[in-house]
């Protein structure tokens, strides 16, 4: 729902914006949506619970980072940790002198050093988190494999990340190349993101249906073979060809990233949360990413970057481990508690 909300802003903001009309007509559409976005604030603070009735709500044992098993794993989630600050610190390069000159020389210089410095702090949070790993390590019936995480993070990084990316520069593209107005092309590129509402929903069935890696190599090869063909686009294409080849990608993009939350909670119940943000944050890592190469290339180049890196993704999947057998938590009594995750 959250990705057919971008499908209806970008139906219904070039409109209202042009209802409020004058060059300020942008601003009073955006801040829109920061209205809608506070008065649900106050409805979901009021009306959602942590679990439903009856669940039991396991929480993270200690605060800071994820729990790992081996000091293997430790030095791998550091690594993964790094891609997201090298996003950071690209975005404040574009929004930096030599780029959209939106920040001062010193601005930038002072972001650069806060990011380092928010770095090595994440790092010391992480080992206070982990340092029984380097005395008494973690029991055996506990532990899980953290490239389960690595894997759903560079599964998100392609899928969500490239829908991101893409959403945001469809419209431009369909207007410069079958020469459309914003509101015509904002519409026609809306069904990218629209096909989210069954599709994301999707990917999750078929991977509860059919098995978690088999569902996810198949529809990051889907995504592949959608962004090669999206970067064969050119202004001979019929306009609704176009709109389908757009749409036929999305499933697979957006049924990817269904798959991808389909398994987050099956690797460790208690650290859920912690893993589903860090897999969105790569989301993140993604768009940033797949924009910084769309400003040095053109957008048949920016498709097939993209094909590219669902190429090495689908690669990665053939490492994740189907979830099989049970997941041991443990309650707040000392209870040992089985969760059934095949």
């Amino acid at each position: 729902w959250g990705n057919f909300g971008s499908a209806a802003a970008a139906m219904t903001l070039p409109t209202i914006a042009l209802l409020f009309g004058g060059p300020e007509g942008w601003r009073y559409a955006v801040a829109c949506t920061g209205a809608l976005a506070l008065v649900y604030g106050v409805f979901f603070y009021f009306k959602a619970r942590n679990t439903p009735k009856g669940s039991t709500y396991f929480k993270p044992k200690k605060s800071g980072g994820l729990e790992v098993t081996t000091k293997k794993d430790f030095f791998f989630y550091l690594a993964m940790n790094v891609p997201m600050y090298i996003a950071l610190a690209v975005l404040t390069w574009k929004l930096g002198p030599d780029n959209l000159k939106l920040l001062s020389g010193g601005a930038a210089v002072a972001l650069w050093v806060g990011l380092v410095a928010l770095f090595v702090f994440q790092v010391t949070q992480i080992y206070k988190v982990n340092s029984h790993l380097f005395t008494d390590p973690q029991p055996q019936p506990e532990g899980y494999k953290f490239k389960q995480v690595a894997v759903l993070d560079w599964a998100y990084f392609v899928t969500f990340g490239s829908e991101l990316a893409v959403v945001s520069m469809l419209p431009l593209f369909f207007m410069d190349t079958f020469g459309l107005d914003a509101v015509k092309a904002g519409l026609l590129a809306s069904g990218f993101a629209f096909m989210n509402l069954a599709a994301r929903p999707g990917g999750g069935w078929i991977s509860d249906k059919f098995g978690r890696k088999k569902t996810m190599s198949i529809l990051v090869a889907g995504l592949a073979v959608g962004y090669l063909v999206l970067s064969q686009i050119d202004g001979s294409w019929w306009i609704w060809v176009a709109v389908v080849a757009t749409m036929c990608c999305s499933f697979f993009v957006q049924a990817g990233e269904g798959a991808v939350f389909a398994m987050v909670p099956l690797v460790q119940r208690r650290m859920t949360g912690q893993i589903a943000g860090m897999a969105g944050a790569y989301g993140n890592v993604g768009a940033v990413t797949f924009l910084t190469v769309l400003s040095f290339v053109d957008a048949s180049t920016f498709f097939m970057v993209i094909a590219g890196c669902a190429g090495l993704v689908f690669l990665l999947v053939q490492f994740i481990e189907e979830p099989e057998g049970h997941m041991t938590e443990v309650l707040p009594d000392g209870t040992v508690q089985l969760i059934e995750v095949s």
